[in-house]
């Protein structure tokens, strides 16, 4: 009766179970040396980020509220020279590590995977005295996880039931990558896997009035799987059946069309690790092709702002529905609304020729010469794009001038994507540009040193 029980309990886990026998089971023989590369550049670009992010207000004030009520700890506030325990630590992290919308995406399960796995391996690596390898390893079994089970939501119905898949997706990767440097074994790392997805959360409701909440979904993501696992290693089990058990099971209840077969097709065999954008601009990554395309127009063409009668973009459903359906995107009033705002990016890069934390402020979003080039930014979602997407986040752009004459460009993948990625060194300036206004432009130098050489680190570097 009882070997019945713990058959049909596997047989409806199995998607858990595999992805778990294959954190447990990873080695670094295993693991091709362009995908230990690629991690690396991982850590690097969410490092940066974490840094970069780490002084700006709203996380100096999160950061001193939960310094008051938190006793303190050895877990590392990047940029920082305080430390907290592993939960506050890991939150802060991650919360910083998404502010400045700089961080890395996944286009295929829609997931800013290095804002959650990276602070939640950071933290447990340094928890439990890992080496830089460990901490490499385990970072590549976050980003196996979260990009499956973001995958397996099927992006565009999770997205349109208003789920922020970073959140419900990256729970998930960071109770790997916890697991994974707590060195549990298959069952228990099933435990952590299910534990995690009974904590799956975070919803898009932020747009609706640009409230500035978006970047504690990947803070309580990355918080919520490191206490999963170590939950597990306690011995809690969970549910190894979450993804698709009939009563309670997430992929149904998030989701019109889950594809459950790709929470584990081609795992370990193909590495999602290497289908990851480095984002250029400080924006939602559905605007980024079309900063591309004004980009291009403007200095292949030399139009200028004040020659333009209108400018026509056609882009996929989400894009449309994230960053020019509502009303803070079309007329933005803040950062988190410009960030999400085509018509926003699109006139920034025309009018000043390029996106960066500079155009967020205040002053520049109320910039009535800016806000009049909006006003002649017109989207609309089409077939072409919306089809092609989630594995291409293209768009077309089309400039016409007041004389009537017109300019357009098709950009069917925005730069820093896995047709056209940064180099190496450019990530490395990317990271050097963020951190260089907190820690100053030498020790930045000497951070990107350090995270460049981590597989031969003995124990987590102090940054």
């Amino acid at each position: 009766m009882l070997d019945g029980c713990v058959i049909v309990r596997c047989m409806m886990g199995d998607e858990l179970m595999k992805l778990a026998a294959f954190v447990s089971q990873l080695g670094v023989d295993d693991v091709p040396a362009e995908v230990r590369t690629a991690a690396v550049r991982r850590v690097l670009d969410s490092v940066g980020s974490i840094i970069g992010g780490s002084q700006e207000g709203q996380v100096r004030a999160v950061r001193e509220r939960w310094l008051e009520v938190n006793p303190a700890g050895s877990i590392s506030l990047l940029g920082t020279d305080r430390a907290l325990g592993i939960g506050p630590a890991v939150f802060l992290n991650a919360l910083a590590a998404h502010t400045l919308e700089m961080d890395d995406v996944h286009i295929g399960s829609k997931t800013h995977i290095g804002a959650v796995v990276v602070p939640a391996a950071w933290g447990t690596a340094q928890l439990v005295g890992a080496s830089g390898e460990d901490l490499v390893l385990a970072v590549i079994c976050g980003y196996e996880v979260t990009s499956r089970i973001g995958m397996a939501f099927g992006v565009s119905a999770h997205r349109a039931r208003g789920w922020h898949a970073t959140s419900t997706a990256g729970t998930f990767g960071a109770a790997a990558a916890a697991a994974k440097l707590l060195g549990l074994d298959a069952q228990t790392t099933a435990y952590a896997l299910g534990l995690a997805g009974a904590q799956s959360f975070g919803t898009w409701g932020f747009l609706g009035d640009g409230a500035s909440n978006k970047v504690l979904n990947p803070a309580r993501a990355a918080q919520s799987g490191v206490e999963a696992a170590l939950l597990a290693q306690a011995g809690m089990t969970g549910p190894v059946h979450i993804l698709t058990a009939e009563d309670g099971g997430i992929l149904s209840m998030m989701s019109d069309a889950p594809e459950v077969e790709r929470a584990t097709e081609g795992l370990g065999e193909v590495w999602e690790i290497c289908r990851v954008d480095s984002k250029p601009y400080p924006a939602c990554r559905s605007t980024h092709c079309v900063i591309d395309g004004v980009l291009a127009l403007r200095s292949g063409c030399g139009i200028s702002a004040h020659d333009v009668r209108s400018i026509d973009v056609e882009t996929y459903e989400v894009g449309y529905r994230q960053c020019a359906e509502k009303e803070g995107s079309i007329h933005p009033v803040n950062a988190v609304q410009a960030k999400f705002s085509t018509p926003f990016t699109a006139a920034c890069a025309l009018l000043y020729g390029k996106v960066t934390l500079a155009q967020l402020e205040a002053d520049v979003i109320g910039d009535p010469e800016l806000r009049s080039l909006m006003d002649k930014v017109h989207v609309r979602a089409t077939e072409e794009f919306t089809s092609a997407y989630p594995d291409h986040w293209g768009c077309r752009v089309r400039i016409t001038l007041t004389d009537g004459t017109a300019r357009e460009v098709t950009v069917p993948d925005a730069s820093g994507g896995v047709a056209s990625p940064l180099s190496a060194e450019q990530i490395e300036h990317k990271a050097i540009g963020l951190m260089e206004g907190v820690v100053g432009p030498q020790r930045a130098e000497g951070i990107v040193e350090k995270v460049r050489e981590i597989e031969r680190a003995r124990a987590i570097p102090q940054l």
